[in-house]
């Protein structure tokens, strides 16, 4: 494996003397790329409008008692027009607006419509720039197992929905503590993408969604299966380029990838997968023992991003590049690509 030489010397350091900051996750539109991580209890919010070189200060949107953080647990943020909108769990799922940029942010909202539904928190957001909005869950609603469930608001957040039973396994439940992921396809259309548990097997399922209803049956990501008797912990990525679907995920000890028209190949060994999609191809990063991994277009291995750090997350950029940030050392550290 080769070293990557050029190194992003960008941390972002903790905002609390006594709780790292975690699970870092993105979103970008309109020349803007945000951040959202947690803290202890407290929601952060970071904006950078030079892709990803600089951030501003990290700003507090929410304080949000017992909110699940840890293992794709955590706030989640998207764009869409002039509204900023994060995410985040506590038994129920809440959600703030903001329409300044994030300086200000509206009370929260709960979207879920049964109380602690949501009680796993584990769950996936994404917006198209027309203002449709979707969010996935893991849902506990129904005794006996859990529920890939959805609510979905066409008004940039501002209303939801009623909450929609998107998927039930014919096991009777879908893995129980992976986090599910989603991408927004344009004009209200997504697709979801969840680890299922079906016949012993725990492996990745995707599904296009349209109008707040499936739109056609689930399909298996890729052509091997994973026999296991547990929850792995451990979701995957999906994301779209020209319309079509690409996956990321981890299986046993490794990493793979599909993209349209092609098998899954194996592009390294690890956990933790981010996945984003941009006009030069897929790339993946991943947790190893040695630190952060990354597959990138036109390389034939594993790119080493840093020795340490966990949890890493992707978003592709508005110059058409790709960010990685990562927890390390109870900061958030950053790559551009």
């Amino acid at each position: 494996m080769r070293y990557l030489a050029l190194l992003l010397a960008l941390h972002l350091q903790p905002v609390s003397p006594t709780e790292p900051n975690r699970q870092p996750q993105f979103a970008a539109a309109n020349g803007t790329v945000a951040l959202v991580f947690g803290s202890g209890e407290a929601i952060w919010l970071a904006r950078s409008t030079d892709n990803g070189a600089t951030f501003t200060a990290p700003a507090k949107v929410a304080e949000l008692p017992k909110m699940l953080l840890g293992r794709h647990r955590g706030p989640r943020v998207v764009m869409t027009g002039g509204t900023i909108l994060v995410t985040a769990i506590a038994g129920d799922l809440y959600s703030w607006r903001s329409t300044d940029g994030g300086r200000s942010w509206s009370k929260p909202a709960v979207v879920n419509d049964r109380s602690q539904a949501s009680r796993e928190g584990l769950h996936a957001m994404a917006a198209d720039p027309e203002g449709h909005v979707a969010l996935v869950w893991l849902d506990d609603r129904t005794p006996g197992g859990k529920r890939l469930y959805g609510a979905f608001s066409n008004d940039s957040g501002a209303t939801w929905g009623r909450n929609v039973m998107l998927y039930e396994s014919p096991s009777g439940t879908i893995c129980q503590c992976c986090a599910p992921s989603l991408v927004a396809l344009g004009h209200g259309e997504f697709a979801a993408m969840w680890r299922n548990a079906v016949d012993g097997s725990r492996d990745l399922y995707t599904m296009r969604i349209r109008d707040g209803q499936p739109a056609g049956a689930p399909a298996k990501s890729g052509s091997g299966t994973w026999k296991l008797d547990a929850c792995p912990m451990d979701g995957g990525g999906v994301a779209a380029g020209n319309g079509e679907l690409y996956a990321a995920w981890r299986r046993e000890h490794d990493v793979y990838l599909v993209e349209p028209g092609k098998s899954e190949v194996k592009v390294g060994t690890g956990m933790d997968v981010g996945f984003a999609v941009n006009a030069k191809g897929a790339y993946v990063v991943w947790t190893t023992p040695q630190g952060i991994e990354a597959h990138v277009p036109g390389s034939d291995a594993p790119v080493r991003l840093s020795r340490a750090g966990a949890f890493p997350a992707l978003v592709a950029l508005p110059d058409g590049g790709m960010l990685a940030g990562w927890e390390e050392n109870g900061a958030i550290s950053f790559h551009r690509f």
